[in-house]
């Protein structure tokens, strides 16, 4: 049985395979995942279904526990990006009412100044520990 039938047509890419047999030699193209132990695409030659988180995070899906599928290599190798198979994401988990009402006192409590008291539009600086306005007062 020859390597390519063991995957699913969907993996492997014919541009690629047709440079192959060419003699054009692209450097991550690995579906079957033998060079690189994950199958491997070069930047923006991926299958359509598989995605990034990022990617999926932008369709409103997660991972849901999965290992990656494949893996896009860039820039000599010094980047890499894990695919993950869009057929087994699952929706992304939407935070509680509690947990938004303790984010909220958390950084309404980052904009608080110690000092004044007042609630300011950032967050107060950890090197001076007060507002701008109370650290202009102290300063000598």
């Amino acid at each position: 049985m020859q390597p390519n039938t063991l995957l699913p047509s969907g993996r492997r890419i014919p541009t690629l395979d047709g440079a192959r047999s060419r003699g054009i030699y692209v450097e991550f193209y690995d579906p079957d995942g033998t060079r690189y132990g994950l199958p491997t695409y070069p930047y923006r030659w991926a299958p359509k279904n598989l995605r990034t988180i990022r990617q999926l995070r932008a369709l409103g899906l997660r991972p849901g526990g999965q290992q990656p599928a494949a893996q896009i290599l860039w820039r000599r190798g010094l980047r890499v990006a894990y695919l993950y198979d869009i057929a087994l994401a699952l929706p992304k988990r939407q935070a509680t009412p509690a947990q938004l009402t303790a984010v909220a006192a958390a950084l309404r409590a980052r904009r608080t100044c110690p000092a004044c008291g007042q609630e300011k539009a950032y967050c107060i600086p950890r090197s001076t520990g007060v507002c701008n306005d109370c650290d202009r007062w102290s300063a000598p």
